[in-house]
């Protein structure tokens, strides 16, 4: 597959279906709250955004496989050595409390390494995209940034969940005596951490492989380490979808965190 082509595509549906979301956003009457399995919350805005994106994949790239948070789990992608992996509203519960901290992330995985992706933040207007070997950016208000990590190791700064507490992360911070921190929602870490902004990101606790996907090719062709907590490379397209062994994002070896 052209990479160049999949990721104008990508883009494309992303900004497409971030807009989606912001119209419900400002919408607040129009909102609709489900609850998925584990109580997470389910919107009109996360069914929208997963049709827009969904066609317009399906449309272009009618041979590749298709793993949604909101869609049919596809029995055929396993099979496929090309699978898009999406999650058309990741962090659902900051788009309920309305602070903006939500995104679009798409990436296409091939045989279960990520080799483009892309993460849109609708409130922002920042586009973050990378393909694999090409680099990873940032477009906002039509200006293009090459992105990189930061070169700091001493008092890295680390960025955490807003929604989801973590007590093997808090005894680490105070194992390692880390005290600037900034909690945030969505895959927005991993952007921070591709911009120079942040240098950690650990997390313990379970997240799916649409959470991760597209963070991860834009983390790495950014210079950051991402890997699971056993130090083992993440794939994708699994039958089991939950990252059941943590990951970290870090700038440089020098602030990996032992337990």
């Amino acid at each position: 597959m052209d990479i160049k082509e999949v990721l104008e595509v990508s883009k494309e549906a992303a900004v497409t279906a971030g807009e989606a979301i912001l119209d419900i956003y400002n919408k607040e009457e129009i909102w609709q709250v489900e609850y998925k399995e584990g109580h997470m919350p389910l919107t009109l805005a996360d069914k929208r955004a997963h049709e827009i994106i969904a066609e317009r994949l399906q449309k272009r790239f009618p041979d590749s496989a298709l793993l949604s948070e909101e869609g049919e789990d596809d029995k055929e992608c396993s099979g496929n050595p090309y699978c898009f992996v999406v999650d058309p509203l990741d962090g659902t519960k900051e788009f309920i409390k309305k602070n903006g901290q939500f995104t679009v992330n798409i990436a296409l995985c091939h045989q279960g390494r990520p080799v483009t992706g892309v993460i849109y933040v609708p409130v922002s207007g920042e586009l973050y995209y990378a393909g694999k070997g090409m680099g990873a950016y940032l477009e906002k208000d039509g200006t293009v940034t090459g992105l990189h990590v930061s070169d700091r190791v001493e008092d890295p700064r680390v960025v955490m969940s807003s929604s989801h507490g973590c007590e093997e992360m808090e005894r680490l911070l105070e194992k390692y005596h880390l005290t600037e921190l900034v909690r945030v929602g969505s895959s927005i870490k991993g952007c921070m951490i591709a911009r120079g902004d942040a240098e950690i990101y650990y997390r313990h606790n379970p997240t799916m492989e649409w959470d991760t996907a597209a963070m991860q090719c834009i983390v790495e062709e950014a210079g950051a380490i991402f890997r699971q907590m056993d130090d083992s490379e993440m794939t994708y397209d699994r039958e089991d979808h939950v990252n059941r062994k943590g990951f970290y994002i870090i700038n440089r070896p020098e602030n990996k965190l032992v337990g």
